[in-house]
């Protein structure tokens, strides 16, 4: 039986595959339970936080 995915459980795996650290392990239970929507949507999500947080540092910088 499948397991019911929740959003966080999906943004905490994109946020992994953005730092690039996961075990196999990991990996494989998250593709047994996760929610293809949700992945798609914590990618959106993790991306604009990321280029946000770009241009706050890149305003900081230029502004001094």
């Amino acid at each position: 039986m499948k397991k019911k995915s929740s959003f966080m459980q999906s943004m905490v795996a994109v946020l992994w595959a953005f730092l690039g650290v996961r075990k196999k392990s990991g990996l494989q239970e998250d593709v047994a339970s996760l929610s293809f929507v949700h992945i798609v949507i914590a990618g959106v999500v993790g991306a604009l936080i990321f280029m946000g947080i770009l241009l706050l540092i890149v305003k900081a910088v230029v502004s001094h």
